[in-house]
């Protein structure tokens, strides 16, 4: 395996899922939650929405560590524009995303929970979906249902992941 994104809106499970695919595939996490600016970290926690261009140095800093883990990573991604996921794929060739779907509502719940210890308003949740650009039918991309039990999830991805090695 090379590398893998766990994407999608905010609260679908990307951080929990990418945990245990990288612990079942031994491979390092790469949260990329923790890569992005201090302004951007201030914009978000003030319900302000991330622009393009606020993006721009976050999703630079995760193609350097997508290229600094030659022997592949599990890193946590929205990933939400087809743009970005087109950037991310030039820093590693052969790059794969599970797109983690969740409901308006199944994502407002988990936001509106974690809300203590996230810097993820759930005022921003409607942007999230409102920049979301399904990667569903892009190569490389499998869809899994962010409400099923994590354990299942990562069967999911790993027995992907495993028949990928061998096609």
């Amino acid at each position: 395996m090379r590398s893998i994104v766990i994407m999608g809106v905010a609260g679908c499970g990307k951080s929990s899922l990418g945990a245990v695919v990288a612990q079942a595939t031994d491979k390092p996490l790469v949260e990329g939650d923790d890569h992005h600016s201090d302004s951007n970290r201030r914009k978000m926690q003030s319900g302000v929405p991330l622009t393009d261009a606020d993006r721009e140095g976050w999703l630079t800093t995760l193609c350097e560590q997508l290229r600094a883990h030659p022997n592949g990573v599990v890193l946590t991604c929205s990933a939400l524009k087809q743009a970005y996921r087109e950037r991310l794929r030039q820093a590693d060739i052969g790059l794969r995303f599970v797109f983690m779907d969740i409901q308006r509502e199944q994502a407002l719940i988990r936001v509106a929970a974690r809300a203590h210890a996230h810097i993820f308003p759930t005022t921003l949740v409607d942007s999230q979906f409102a920049t979301l650009e399904s990667p569903t039918g892009e190569p490389g991309v499998l869809r899994v249902d962010a409400m099923a039990p994590m354990t299942q999830l990562q069967d999911e991805v790993t027995n992907w992941l495993a028949h990928k090695e061998t096609a």
